[in-house]
């Protein structure tokens, strides 16, 4: 695989083939081509990469369908990934705090993913 393109969706194979450091490379390589600002390009990229690599898991979680919804939704690819990395994040935040339930435990992850909505997505991204 030669380049990232967020709103193209990479072969699942081909994409899990590549080394963790090659993803990130390539995630940051678009947006430093596209000439998207953002306050940490590294760490915008890992989200890109998790939301990607769990795309490429396929049907296993929910989250290749909540990207297909909002597609369907009206938001292009790369805004669905954006919206997803946002619900991962408030995820990680959550299991991060003391007394969480631990990282195994994925069900709130994937029910705040079915309750994601272009419309509740455009809310907290405006």
């Amino acid at each position: 695989m030669q380049r990232y393109d967020p709103l193209v969706p990479p072969d699942p194979q081909t994409w899990l083939a590549l080394a963790e450091s090659e993803r990130l490379s390539l995630v940051q390589t678009y947006h430093r081509r596209a000439r998207i600002r953002l306050p940490n390009l590294k760490l915008h990229a890992v989200f890109h990469v998790i939301v990607e690599n769990q795309i490429a898991t396929g049907d296993e979680i929910p989250v290749k369908r909540t990207l297909e919804r909002l597609m369907g939704e009206n938001l292009d690819r790369h805004e669905a990934i954006h919206a997803i990395s946002f619900v991962l994040a408030m995820h990680l935040n959550d299991i991060l705090k003391p007394g969480a339930t631990g990282p195994q435990d994925h069900s709130a992850y994937f029910a705040r993913l079915e309750g994601l909505t272009a419309e509740s997505w455009r809310r907290e991204a405006g």
